[in-house]
């Protein structure tokens, strides 16, 4: 081999070694692991508000008006001690440095979960800077790979 093709070889890295920037997926997630933890229980907590939020379908027979109100009440309280975990959880991903596009994209989620209101509308029908901070969100979980916190329809 030529000095030119050896360059040209180590360019394309023809001999299918990893560049000094490829490296391996958890060497890739090492500077955002603590994100990437709390990411982890921020979904989970979601997922238990939802859970509660659901109607429930399995519910056939029929209740008076007092259970109906004790099992609001009850389904409240249980949602308000789940918000009350989430906030510190909420604050450590606002505070916590992205380092990689998968932190990036995990503070993206989170504030999407922040302004979730800007999803309820159509884009269209959205002032400009929602529309931008929308747009910028969808942009940066798109690329990271993150699903944003909630289904969104419009």
């Amino acid at each position: 081999m030529n000095s030119t093709t050896s360059l040209r070889a180590k360019k394309l890295n023809l001999r299918n070694e990893p560049s000094a920037d490829q490296t391996d997926p958890a060497q890739q997630l090492e500077p955002d692991f603590t994100l990437v933890q709390l990411d982890t229980t921020f979904v989970t907590l979601l997922s238990e508000i939802s859970a509660l939020e659901s109607p429930h379908v399995h519910d056939r027979e029929p209740r008076d008006a007092e259970q109906v109100c004790s099992d609001e009440a009850s389904r409240t309280q249980k949602v308000e001690a789940i918000l009350a975990r989430l906030a510190p959880i909420e604050r450590a991903i606002m505070a916590a440095p992205a380092q990689t596009i998968v932190g990036l994209g995990i503070k993206a989620r989170h504030a999407a979960y922040v302004v979730s209101e800007y999803w309820d509308v159509p884009i269209e029908h959205m002032e400009w800077d929602a529309r931008a901070v929308r747009l910028l969100i969808d942009a940066i979980c798109n690329v990271a790979g993150v699903r944003l916190p909630f289904s969104h329809g419009a």
